[in-house]
Parts: C-alpha cells; structure tokens; sequence
C-alpha cells in the first residue's frame, strides 16, 4: 500500500490548506477535516476526469493508499484552542510559555525558534502520553 505524504497549515485567513509534498494534490477548508476531505475529492475527480479523457494518472489512485499527515505545532496548538479541545492554560502547563504570550501567538505574533521548540516538545510529550494510554 502506497502511503502520500501532506502538509496541514493554518493559512493567515483561518482557513487550513493541504497538500501533498510529491504529488499534485491539495485542498483546503474551514477545518482540518474539510481540508483532508477536498483533497480527496480533488484526487477523486482528477482520476474520473484522467479516465474520461484519456489522460494518464497516478497508479496509486487505482488502488488502496493512506495518507500520513503533518500538521505544525502552531497550526495544532490553533486549531485545538479554537475548537475548545484545549486551553491556553493547559498549554502552558505543556510548555511552560505563560497564556499571555501563548495568545499572541495564536494571533499572529511568531514565536522564537527556540519557543517554537517548546511548543513542540510539549505537543510530542503529551503525543507520546497519549500513545503510552492507547497502547
């Protein structure tokens, strides 16, 4: 099985793009999951559209693939304040960085590389958390 590589960001509208790093396809939405689901439509029609015309197409696309998708860690952090998911509390409790700053971030300011690096080491020790519960 096939596994495509795509980026998820946050756009400076809100909005989150997709798309794939070696291949053609990208799609974009309100929310990640809109933005996963019209890349896939997009791959859907660019297939039936290739089949009706007589176009070649990717080979994948005839059979099962997955998607691994990577989103960063400003992008994650956004999208689940936002969704209510998590606080900027608990994310300060995550990386240390105090909820003042954490929401400027979310609001356009752009972390310090090594703030950027915080955030991320949080994210990945609760990923890893939460991978040790599910195991």
């Amino acid at each position: 099985m096939k596994t495509i590589e795509a980026i998820i960001e946050r756009a400076e509208d809100g909005t989150f793009d997709v798309y794939c790093t070696k291949e053609i396809f990208s799609g974009v939405g309100r929310t990640i999951e809109e933005a996963k689901h019209d890349m896939q439509e997009q791959m859907a029609f660019y297939k039936k559209t290739a089949k009706e015309e007589g176009f070649k197409y990717p080979a994948f696309l005839d059979e099962p693939f997955e998607i691994n998708y990577t989103i960063d860690s400003l992008s994650l952090m956004k999208y689940y304040v936002e969704s209510g998911v998590f606080s900027l509390a608990g994310i300060e409790k995550m990386t240390g960085i105090n909820q003042k700053q954490l929401w400027s971030y979310l609001h356009g300011t752009k972390p310090r590389k090594v703030q950027r690096s915080r955030i991320t080491a949080g994210f990945e020790k609760l990923r890893k958390e939460l991978n040790a519960f599910l195991a």
